[in-house]
């Protein structure tokens, strides 16, 4: 059996959700002073490749702890659209289909090629990532609820399009951009009641996500295989870092 990492490396350059802080990384013990390195690491918990559990955003939702091992780790696919995906490109359940076969309580990474923008990569474009990325729309939430996924998993910087989060307001310029090319106002693309419905409407469900996926993905596309998410159990935490792991039969 193969293991194929599908995690983002960590490190002081790996930004948070655009508007969050950075991570820090500290020593408070050195071998010249203590004989010992210890560390001391700040972080959001949405930055890098990182596994949101529900009451990120429901009331009263179940913390990242409660998520069972046998939700975490099970088969799925991992599913090539980016031949289709370009700048602010949508998410169909159709794309999805006509490319794997999906069964229900799989878990479904959706993979777009924006990965290779992400810090670090050959490509590193963070405007690009974050601002431009592929998302979902109302129809692929509503399909992943149908299904009755376990979770999914994308490798762009929200499970959602730019356009439909709170970025149109933090980037006003981005969003100018999007509607000159659109040829529309952004609300009469994505309905402000409509805002965030990758998270809001499957997170309800029970049914959560993996933001920033990345490490080899590549190796794997089009694949059904194990896929393990090991997030750090926190009581009380409304997101874990994370990695995810393609466990593949050569």
């Amino acid at each position: 059996m193969k293991l194929v990492d599908l995690t983002h490396t960590f490190s002081i350059h790996t930004p948070g959700w655009v508007g969050y802080p950075s991570p820090k990384l500290s020593y408070f013990q050195r071998h010249a002073t203590n004989g010992i390195v210890s560390q001391y690491l700040e972080t959001p918990l949405h930055a890098g490749t990182h596994f949101d559990g529900q009451m990120h955003i429901v009331s009263g939702g179940k913390d990242i702890a409660s998520v069972p091992l046998t939700t975490l780790c099970r088969e799925g696919v991992i599913v090539d659209l980016s031949d289709e995906m370009e700048d602010w490109s949508v998410i169909t359940p159709k794309q999805v289909t006509d490319r794997m076969e999906v069964m229900k309580g799989d878990i479904v990474v959706f993979h777009t090629g924006w990965h290779r923008f992400f810090n670090g990569r050959p490509e590193e474009d963070e405007e690009r990532y974050f601002l431009r990325h592929p998302g979902g729309d109302r129809s692929l939430a509503e399909w992943i609820v149908k299904m009755e996924l376990a979770w999914t998993a994308v490798d762009t910087g929200s499970g959602d399009h730019p356009m439909n989060t709170t970025i149109r307001t933090k980037r006003p310029d981005a969003t100018r951009e999007y509607e000159k090319r659109m040829g529309k106002k952004v609300n009469d693309i994505w309905p402000e009641e409509d805002l965030f419905v990758m998270h809001r409407v499957p997170f309800r469900q029970g049914i959560t996500h993996v933001e920033n996926l990345g490490g080899d993905v590549e190796q794997v596309l089009n694949k059904r295989c194990m896929i393990g998410a090991f997030p750090i159990p926190i009581e009380g935490g409304e997101a874990s870092p994370c990695r995810i792991v393609a466990f593949v039969e050569e």
